[in-house]
């Protein structure tokens, strides 16, 4: 008998995707831990998880952008934990260039694995949560489904098109009893972001209402709260953890951001 609902958490060997994964064995569930890289770092954090939470968890390699390495990868979830009861599609990638100067590519590159692997991940789980009657989903957007970001234009096309394929998905995939949605981070304190821009903490505190941003924890638990069944009439929408930032308005007043 089954006591603990299953998740897949992919590109959850680092940064947000780790610290969901964590939230999610600690609020109780098995977890499978997507890589692509460090395969030796994610085997270590599914250790450390059943060892602090006693859960079952696992490490899993696929590129989320293949097709046959991501079915390799459900069948090694499903066939270690059974079923799947829920699936964070958190794996991304970005390049920083201007748009005239983006490379074939690196459009590819971006889109495949942000766009294309959220695609086949969804169809994936969804097609055997179909078999259970049940399934939840929970799609790791960006700041830029709402604004363009300079310099990212095959991230913010990809991140723009996970919202609307999250918005499909939970229309078709509603009468199946599977629930779909969309967190949005804004600025989030990680090791990534550090390199983004210098002193990134100040620079984005002083223009998020909130005056400081997030942590990675703050998207775990916009990620849990929605896999919850207190979130059991919620699907297809978008849930931002911002502060506030994307849904100022830019006015050109200094007051505005007094």
């Amino acid at each position: 008998m089954q006591n603990r609902s299953t998740a897949l958490v992919s590109g959850a060997n680092s940064g947000i995707g780790r610290v969901i994964a964590s939230r999610l064995a600690k609020a109780g569930y098995d977890v499978a831990l997507n890589f692509k890289v460090d395969g030796t770092g994610a085997e270590k954090i599914a250790q450390e998880l059943q060892e602090q939470y006693g859960c079952r968890s696992i490490s899993v390699y696929a590129d989320v952008g293949n097709a046959q390495e991501v079915d390799g990868m459900f069948r090694t979830v499903i066939d270690r934990f059974g079923r799947l009861d829920a699936l964070v599609n958190n794996a991304g990638v970005q390049v920083w260039k201007p748009l005239l100067e983006l490379e074939e590519s690196e459009w590819d590159f971006v889109i495949n694995t942000n766009l294309k692997g959220c695609f086949l991940c969804t169809q994936r789980a969804a097609r055997h949560m179909k078999e259970h009657g049940s399934g939840v989903i929970v799609n790791i957007g960006s700041g830029c489904n709402k604004v363009p970001f300079p310099n990212l234009s095959a991230y913010t096309a990809s991140k723009g098109g996970i919202e609307m394929l999250t918005r499909c998905a939970a229309v078709e995939l509603g009468p199946l009893g599977i629930r779909v949605n969309c967190v949005a981070p804004g600025a989030i304190d990680t090791e990534r972001t550090k390199l983004e821009m210098t002193d990134f903490a100040k620079s984005w505190a002083e223009i998020t209402p909130l005056r400081r941003i997030g942590a990675p924890d703050d998207v775990a638990s916009a990620v849990e709260f929605l896999l919850s069944d207190q979130a059991s009439f919620i699907s297809g929408q978008t849930l931002w953890v911002d502060g506030a930032a994307f849904t100022q308005p830019r006015w050109p007043s200094s007051d505005n951001n007094a």
